[in-house]
């Protein structure tokens, strides 16, 4: 994958030492699995939702599907020695198409950002070579086309899941350097499995301490998710597409087959031959755009935007005098940080001029 967005960006965030941390022994019957064609696929389709290719953002390394559906199971695999639940943890973005959740935006669900999921069992279903394996094993499609089902992969927020632990540790280091190799590994070791309020388990801390500088530090992240920056980047990219496939530059089925690398190539060079100007303008724009207009008011001349999107929080439980709580009621820190980004709310309307 070459990264268009920073290339010359330096970063110590090395994936085989990170999967490491998540499970000490990688367990192989997983391998099979990974060479999957619908799972390679998903090592072209950023977990950062189009941010890689736009000098807007200075992401310090490119963070792939592929990458976040191996961790997410490694760490079912590490509280549970499931394989159901970890293979549930594995496919559970497998419909996810190239650009991620600007699919989302794309069809106007950006506060759930939930709309590409809905062809995850049929995916799961239609493969063959993917029955193969499964019946070998002796294990039922059903059995793991849905990762909601095991609450260690994934459960309501604002509890700790192996998919909202794992996709908030790559996106902290690649978006802001939040977390070194070395606040993971310490963090994660003082992570265990609790029983929370509705009697089902759930990954909690052993330590007050670890769990106020883990909630502090998603939190931090989040604020960037919640930024003008990256609704504006979101959507324009969203546009971008709709508008290439209304176009016929690309159809709705290549999202699921093509690669982001090989898309953007296509997009620049239908870009440079200026032959479609707003196409050109839309995404000149997105390809070259480093500063937001923050603003009340939509302005002229300018692309703006204005839309609420998904507020991902955490309050994690954790162990406080003998026996799980949720962190805000034992920490007024973390209480009084959870409140202000629930309360965060940037401007209006996010507008960025032409270019």
């Amino acid at each position: 994958m070459a990264f268009l967005n920073n290339p010359d960006s330096q970063s110590d965030f090395e994936i085989w030492r990170y999967q490491n941390i998540l499970c000490k022994d990688f367990p192989d019957f997983l391998e099979d699995y990974i060479r999957l064609p619908i799972m390679r696929r998903l090592g072209g389709v950023g977990l950062l939702c189009g941010t890689d290719w736009t000098p807007l953002f200075h992401n310090k390394f490119f963070y792939s599907r592929l990458d976040h559906s191996i961790g997410v199971a490694l760490i079912v695999w590490n509280f549970t020695r499931d394989k159901k639940q970890t293979l549930a943890a594995l496919f559970h973005d497998i419909a996810t198409p190239a650009f991620s959740h600007v699919n989302d935006f794309r069809n106007g669900d950006a506060l759930l950002q939930e709309s590409t999921e809905k062809s995850t069992k049929q995916i799961i279903n239609d493969d063959v070579e993917l029955s193969e394996l499964l019946f070998k094993q002796g294990i039922y499609k059903y059995e793991i086309d849905d990762y909601h089902k095991f609450p260690i992969a994934d459960n309501d927020l604002p509890g700790l899941s192996a998919d909202r632990l794992e996709y908030m540790f790559p996106s902290g280091a690649a978006l802001d350097g939040i977390w070194t190799m070395d606040d993971i590994e310490t963090l994660y070791k003082d992570i265990t499995v609790l029983t929370n309020e509705a009697g089902q388990p759930e990954l909690g801390f052993k330590s007050e301490i670890a769990a106020v500088q883990y909630t502090k530090r998603f939190l931090k992240t989040s604020h960037i998710l919640q930024y003008n920056e990256d609704k504006v980047a979101m959507q324009m990219l969203a546009d971008i597409l709709t508008m290439a496939i209304d176009k016929s530059y690309i159809s709705e089925k290549e999202l699921y087959v093509l690669d982001e690398e090989y898309i953007i190539a296509s997009f620049d060079k239908i870009s440079s031959l200026g032959t479609d100007p707003a196409f050109t303008r839309l995404y000149h724009t997105f390809r070259h755009m480093k500063t937001v207009q923050h603003t009340m008011e939509p302005l002229q001349d300018a692309y703006c935007i204005s839309l609420e999107v998904k507020k991902r929080f955490v309050d994690p439980l954790v162990l406080s005098g003998g026996r799980p709580r949720r962190i805000s009621l034992v920490s007024l820190d973390a209480a009084c940080c959870i409140k202000d980004f629930l309360n965060f709310s940037d401007t209006p309307y996010a507008c960025v001029c032409w270019t």
